[in-house]
């Protein structure tokens, strides 16, 4: 360790191992801080700089075969046609088109079987390229020479030939100088034109990034500046029918239903309030009275106002926990064994008092998993509820159908209309003056049942009763170790 460096030691005296250096961590955290903008900038400057030199490399690499292959072809293609002219004529008068040399053919050197360069192209070196045997009847590349006499560098094809003159080598080499020019001047060229393509592309995606989170701004501008007094405001939507245009348009529906959920939010305590101001205002008439006339106090006062009232007003309450519970998603459901069938027959049983009502029944036995107390309040609820609206019929059927267990609660009263029959289960609705606070109905009982269905995974329904009246449908999931089918119960 280098002398005065702070260094970590554990208890034990063994040395810590330190994180990563201060500046790289700091680098790392500006860069977590960077906004999408420049983080987009610099990613795509990244991309395009590691692309460009990519393509870059390999442009300059497949130009620099391509050169060299065209030359080593021309070069080859000039051996053979010295060699067919020798072994036909000898070196007596070559053809001087066959010596000359252009912008791939750098050399050309005809040898004798003693060494000597016997017939050479303009400006040849005056000794062989090479000292190297080359076959006879067979081009081959000899590989890459440099000449020192006139600083050429080749590459090096020859052939050896049989001649009336005698045995001769024919030696013709590429010029490597034109094709390492050629790739210099375009890898200049690209090493110039590559820094300026990477900048532009940097500034088209900063401007452009920038544009396109422009109407995101303007979102955020607009949601920041909504309260819960102006849920009705909405976020602008731009016109391009782009990720950015479906964000918008699922904010304003976000918006949308906090604004329903506000409202029916404050619906609704306005209207717990109003149901808990009945019985809480009959209840101090009925006590201020009796602190004025203390003689008025007996049975009857208690029977018909003080227990009816609380017990109202209890009733209200323990909805309201409910409801509660389940906007919460607290509403649990147990997983008792629930018969079905015993729960109608007694809901049957409580009935057949009733003076006005013919109370009938068409019970299966059926089981359902969940929670028996909240089942039974469901079954409770639609019975009460037929009970207010019936004139002088309430039928309650449970049944089997298929994996599915059916309750039916019916009565001939004036029905539901189809178009108020989703609207019932809202909670504090009442549809007509049969449905009124005085009936004994708080407007929440079929907005429990609702919610014991929905979380028991069933569905509720509301159809017309044959021969006039509503028929509430009830579909809950069935057990399947027990079924008996329906009977009639007068």
């Amino acid at each position: 360790m280098r002398a005065g460096a702070p260094h970590l030691t554990a208890a034990d005296g063994r040395p810590v191992v330190t994180a990563a250096p201060a500046g790289r961590l700091s680098l790392l955290g500006r860069a977590a801080h960077w906004s999408v903008r420049v983080r987009s900038t610099v990613a795509a400057t990244i991309v395009v700089t590691l692309g460009t030199a990519i393509a870059v490399s390999g442009l300059l690499l497949v130009l620099y075969q391509t050169l060299e292959g065209s030359t080593r072809t021309a070069a080859e293609t000039r051996v053979g046609q010295l060699v067919g002219e020798l072994a036909a004529d000898g070196i007596g008068r070559p053809d001087p088109g066959l010596l000359g040399t252009d912008g791939q053919i750098g050399v050309v050197q005809i040898v004798d079987a003693t060494g000597a360069v016997r017939v050479g192209s303009t400006g040849a070196p005056t000794t062989p390229l090479t000292t190297d045997v080359v076959p006879f009847g067979r081009t081959v590349t000899i590989g890459r020479v440099q000449s020192r006499e006139d600083d050429g560098d080749y590459w090096l094809l020859g052939e050896a030939v049989d001649t009336p003159s005698g045995p001769l080598t024919v030696l013709v080499g590429g010029d490597r100088e034109p094709v390492e020019a050629t790739v210099r001047t375009v890898g200049a060229l690209l090493a110039v034109s590559g820094p300026l393509i990477v900048a532009f592309v940097a500034w088209a995606t900063y401007l452009l990034v920038g544009r396109a989170l422009r109407p995101v701004e303007e979102i955020r501008a607009r949601v920041d500046a909504i309260s819960t007094e102006q849920l009705d405001e909405r976020v602008p939507v731009p016109p391009t029918g782009d990720e950015i245009a479906h964000l918008a348009q699922t904010m304003n529906q976000m918006l949308a239903r906090l604004q329903a959920g506000h409202a029916a939010q404050r619906r609704f305590i306005s209207d717990a309030s109003h149901e808990l101001r009945s019985p809480l205002s009959a209840l101090t008439a009925a006590l201020d009275m009796v602190h004025t006339h203390p003689d008025l106090l007996g049975i009857e006062l208690v029977d018909e106002s003080l227990i009816p009232e609380t017990h109202r007003m209890r009733e209200l309450v323990d909805d309201l926990l409910l409801l509660a519970r389940a906007d919460e998603h607290r509403l649990s459901v147990g997983t008792d064994s629930v018969d079905l069938d015993e729960i109608l027959a007694a809901e049957k049983a409580r009935l057949r008092g009733h003076p006005t009502l013919a109370v009938r029944g068409r019970i299966g036995a059926v089981r359902v998993t969940g929670d028996t107390g909240q089942i039974s309040r469901l079954v409770r609820n639609l019975v009460d509820n037929a009970v207010r609206h019936a004139h002088s019929a309430v039928e309650l059927e449970c049944e089997r159908d298929g994996d599915l267990a059916v309750i039916r609660v019916s009565d001939d009263g004036p029905g539901v209309p189809a178009d108020q029959r989703e609207r019932v289960f809202t909670r504090f609705v009442r549809l007509d003056a049969a449905r009124s606070r005085d009936a004994g109905g708080s407007g929440l009982g079929l907005a429990i049942v609702a919610e014991i269905v929905a979380a028991h995974h069933g569905a509720v329904r509301i159809d017309d009763r044959p021969g006039g009246g509503a028929r509430f449908t009830v579909t809950l999931a069935a057990d399947t170790d027990s079924y008996a089918p329906a009977e009639d119960l007068s």
